[in-house]
């Protein structure tokens, strides 16, 4: 009987998608389709919790089987992350997009991500202290103890791991090491040994033009062959949402939520307030923020229902030169750095709202002018090395209550609400990353203003 009923679960996630494969036919808009999955992926989730139960028999095997679009979606997309961070920033140098002011244009990335993080902190610092989220009033269960565990082994690696030494863990010491992606630092490495390379080229260029002019039409070729490999992927984004957002809304623990309900709004809140952030940024730089809203809530989406940032990066990357104007390289850049580098959910305002939170225990006031301020540099500077997957949030609050020695063995308390949280903070890392290469452009003078304004959904090109 158990098989019967997976199979049958099989076969209305199978007509789910025949749903979206038919809107596909009809052309429906691309946000229209992942929308539509979004919605499906919820609703299908939620009557198979109803009807098994979250951990039953049942409910996990057929889970497996749905991993197979949800998961395989995720894997291929991060097959695409290094080709094609790698080939589109060196496509960049061939391009002269980046060749005179690099230096300017990684600058001011960096800078934006890094402040906004510490704009972030100060938002999770005023939510923690408007709800006074306590961790005293935390319950503390099997799982929470066995994660509470964990964090104080994992505590072991970080502690001699200087913020210098973060820092060098970012460059290339084996580009070919970080090709496999091995480190969380992996991607800002290929970042790095791209434009390396990129800046060589510009020397080739000026003493030898006719291997130069070779090495450009090579590189474009590949760039070709990448860009086109990733529209094909990306064609499959309202299935793999349907099967996370499936995945998701079946295997949640909806005990749990109800009972950290106090922490989970809070952190929406922080989180929505975090983005009107980054909408007024917008603003105040003279682009339409309604616009920002429309062209990336298909990114947003899938960064949300993946919580990962380094499987976005693909979509985050064509948005940004696509829809948004903003030039393929300092879009790599913007991408690239965000994984790594000032993520405004995961290491920013968690941290914070933690700390905020544990501070009490360790009779710290959490009101103090110097623990606060301490607070927010400490969490604007712990934000280089984050690794943009799930999970990087804890590494973060690692560092931070490390570092402002807090038991980090109480942020395992949070466990069982951990990815619903981290859907929207992964959202949220993604808005800034994309953020931080919209104000660069436009600081630069580089954003293609009729692209951004135009109403043409131009990434769902070649989609339908």
């Amino acid at each position: 009987m158990t098989a019967v009923l997976i199979i049958v679960n099989i076969l209305i996630l199978l007509g789910l998608i025949s749903v979206l494969y038919v809107m596909q036919r009809k052309h429906r808009s691309f946000s229209t389709r992942v929308f539509s999955g979004l919605g499906l992926g919820i609703a299908f989730g939620l009557a198979l919790q109803y009807v098994y139960g979250s951990a039953s028999k049942v409910m996990t095997t057929s889970v497996d089987w749905f991993n197979i679009v949800g998961n395989g979606y995720v894997t291929l997309l991060q097959m695409l992350v290094m080709p094609l961070v790698f080939i589109s920033i060196l496509t960049a140098f061939t391009k002269s997009q980046l060749s005179g002011n690099i230096g300017k244009i990684g600058g001011l990335i960096v800078g934006i991500l890094i402040g906004t993080t510490a704009i972030a902190a100060m938002i999770g610092i005023g939510t923690s202290l408007a709800f006074d989220l306590q961790a005293v009033d935390i319950q503390q269960g099997e799982a929470e103890i066995a994660r509470a565990e964990q964090l104080e082994k994992n505590l072991g690696d970080l502690e001699n791991l200087s913020t210098p030494e973060r820092i060098v863990s970012l460059l290339p010491g084996n580009p070919f090491l970080d090709f496999t992606g091995a480190r969380p630092t992996s991607t800002i490495a290929v970042v790095i040994f791209a434009a390396f390379l990129g800046i060589a080229f510009l020397g080739v260029k000026r003493k030898q033009p006719e291997q130069a002019e070779m090495i450009a039409k090579m590189t474009e070729a590949v760039h070709a062959l990448v860009m086109r490999v990733v529209t094909l992927v990306i064609r499959l984004t309202p299935y793999g949402v349907l099967a996370l957002m499936t995945r998701v809304a079946a295997t949640s623990d909806l005990n749990a939520i109800w009972q950290l309900g106090k922490f989970v709004v809070a952190s929406y809140v922080a989180l929505l307030l975090m983005f009107a952030v980054h909408i007024l940024l917008l603003s105040l730089s003279g682009l339409n923020p309604l616009t920002y809203v429309k062209k990336v809530i298909p990114v947003l989406t899938f960064a949300f229902t993946s919580r990962s940032s380094a499987a976005t990066l693909p979509l985050n990357i064509k948005a940004q030169h696509e829809q948004l104007g903003v030039p393929e390289g300092i879009a790599n850049f913007a991408g690239s750095f965000g994984l790594t580098i000032g993520q405004n959910g995961c290491a920013g305002i968690y941290p914070a709202m933690l700390a905020v939170m544990i501070a009490p225990t360790v009779d710290i006031n959490p009101l103090s002018l110097s623990f606060l301020a301490t607070l927010v540099v400490v969490v604007a500077l712990s934000s280089f090395g984050v690794a943009g997957v799930g999970g990087g949030a804890t590494f973060a609050a690692l560092i931070v209550l490390s570092t402002l020695n807090m038991p980090v063995a109480l942020a395992g308390l949070l466990i069982s609400i951990e990815p619903l949280i981290d859907m929207g903070r992964t959202a949220l890392n993604v808005s800034g990353s994309m953020t931080a290469g919209l104000l660069t452009s436009k600081a630069t003078k580089q954003l293609d203003g009729e692209c951004y304004t135009s109403l043409q959904q131009q990434p769902t090109a070649g989609l339908s």
